[in-house]
C-alpha cells in the first residue's frame, strides 16, 4: 500500500487550470429529441455533423463494467501516445523534472521526454530483462516525477516480476506508469486490480493490439479519480472522434470475438516459438507474454535483409540495449506464420 500526495506532484500551472467546457459538456443529451443550436455545427445530418461526446460516456460505461471500475477511473486518448503525453504535461515541469525509463523498452517514452524538454534517466534492465530496483531508486531524486514500466515489455516480451513492481510502487516517490499494451496476451493479472491500493499508480492500455483496432487510435488511461480529474484539465474536448467511439464500442461489446482471436494468436505464438528454435542460426528464443517473439540470431541485420527480399517484414532490434542480433517477430495468421517459417528454412 502507498499513499503519495498526487497534488504535490502535479505542475503548479496545471493545478490552477479549469477544464475547457464545450457545448456538449454543458448540455448532455438524455436521448430526448432536441433541436441543437448551441455548438455552431452544420445542421444537415450526415452521421458526423455533430461534435462527439467529449467524455465518451457510452464507451467508458462499458469498459468500466468489464474492468470492475468506475467511469471516473478512465480517460481516453488519440492512441496511447496522446495519453502518455497528457501524463508528461501534467506532472513534469520542463527543464526541471525528470523521468526514469528502463531500456530496452517502448521508444515513445524517450521521444516524449524530448518533446516536453524533460530529462530521461535511463536505467538498463538486468540481463534477464527485469527492473534493477536498487539502481532505479538510486537514480531517482526529488525531481523524478514518472517511472515507466512496460509490462509485458516491448521488445523483450516478458512481464516484470510482481514483487519488483510492488517494491517500486511503495518506494518510488513519484507516479508509476505501467504500460499494459500487451496484457491481454499475458498469463499475468493486470495491475488494474491494484489501483485502489496505490495512489501513485497509472495503468495504460490500448485497443491497438488484442482488440485489433490500431487504425482507429484509441488509448486508455486507468487511474484514481484524483489523477483522472487532473488529466482532464489538459485533455482537448474532442480528442476522440465520433467514428473512433462508435467502432470501439462495437468492438468492446463483442468481447467473445476478441478473446477468440487472442486464443488463436497464443496458439500460433507457441508454434512460432518452437519452429524458430529448430533453425540453426537461431541461438535463443525468449519467453514471451505478448503477441510477438524475440529471437537471438547469428546475424540479425543480414537475416532481416534476407527476409525483406522474400517479402516478409519483421523488426530488427539489434541496436537496442541488451538486444544485439535480435529480431522481433509479430505473430501473424496461421498462413503468414507458415510462410515465415518456410522462408526462414530456405535461407538457412
Amino acid at each position: 500500500m502507498s499513499k503519495v500526495n498526487i497534488q504535490a506532484l502535479v505542475r503548479e500551472n496545471v493545478n490552477g487550470l479549469s477544464p475547457y467546457s464545450s457545448a456538449r459538456d454543458e448540455y448532455v443529451s438524455d436521448g430526448s429529441e432536441m433541436v441543437f443550436l448551441d455548438a455552431n455545427e452544420n445542421p444537415f445530418e450526415n452521421g458526423v455533423n455533430r461534435y462527439p461526446d467529449p467524455q465518451q460516456r457510452g464507451l467508458k460505461e462499458v469498459l468500466a463494467s468489464q474492468k470492475g471500475l468506475n467511469s471516473s477511473n478512465i480517460l481516453f486518448g488519440n492512441g496511447s501516445d496522446e495519453v502518455l503525453d497528457f501524463i508528461f504535461r501534467t506532472f513534469c515541469e520542463p527543464k526541471q523534472d525528470n523521468i526514469i525509463t528502463l531500456p530496452p523498452t517502448y521508444g515513445m517514452y524517450k521521444v516524449l521526454s524530448g518533446i516536453n524538454n524533460i530529462e530521461n534517466k535511463e536505467v538498463l534492465l538486468t540481463s534477464d530483462f527485469e527492473p534493477d530496483v536498487e539502481q532505479i531508486l538510486s537514480a531517482a531524486n526529488s525531481n523524478s516525477k514518472l517511472l515507466f514500466l512496460c509490462s509485458p515489455n516491448n521488445p523483450t516480451a516478458n512481464s516484470f516480476s510482481r514483487n519488483k513492481i510492488i517494491e517500486l510502487l511503495e518506494k518510488f516517490n513519484g507516479v508509476v506508469v505501467i504500460d499494459e499494451a500487451y496484457i491481454d496476451f499475458s498469463k499475468e493479472e493486470s495491475w488494474l486490480s491494484e489501483l485502489s491500493s496505490y495512489s501513485n499508480l497509472i495503468v495504460t492500455q490500448t485497443l491497438s493490439k488484442a482488440y485489433g483496432m490500431a487504425g482507429i487510435r484509441l488509448g486508455v488511461c486507468y487511474a484514481s479519480e484524483e489523477i483522472i480529474a487532473v488529466l482532464n484539465k489538459i485533455k482537448p474536448p474532442y480528442n476522440v472522434n465520433e467514428l473512433t467511439q462508435k467502432r470501439a464500442l462495437e468492438r468492446v461489446l463483442n468481447l467473445d470475438k476478441v478473446k477468440s482471436e487472442v486464443a488463436d494468436i497464443l496458439v500460433e505464438r507457441d508454434l512460432l516459438s518452437k519452429a524458430l528454435l529448430q533453425l540453426k542460426f537461431v541461438s535463443k528464443v525468449y519467453d514471451t507474454d505478448a503477441n510477438f517473439v524475440l529471437a537471438k540470431l547469428d546475424n540479425a541485420t543480414e537475416r532481416y535483409k534476407q527476409l525483406l527480399k522474400k517479402g516478409i517484414v519483421v523488426r530488427n532490434r539489434t541496436t537496442q540495449p541488451l538486444c544485439e542480433n535480435t529480431l522481433r517477430f509479430t505473430v501473424g495468421t496461421k498462413e503468414e506464420n507458415q510462410r515465415l517459417i518456410q522462408v526462414l528454412k530456405e535461407i538457412q
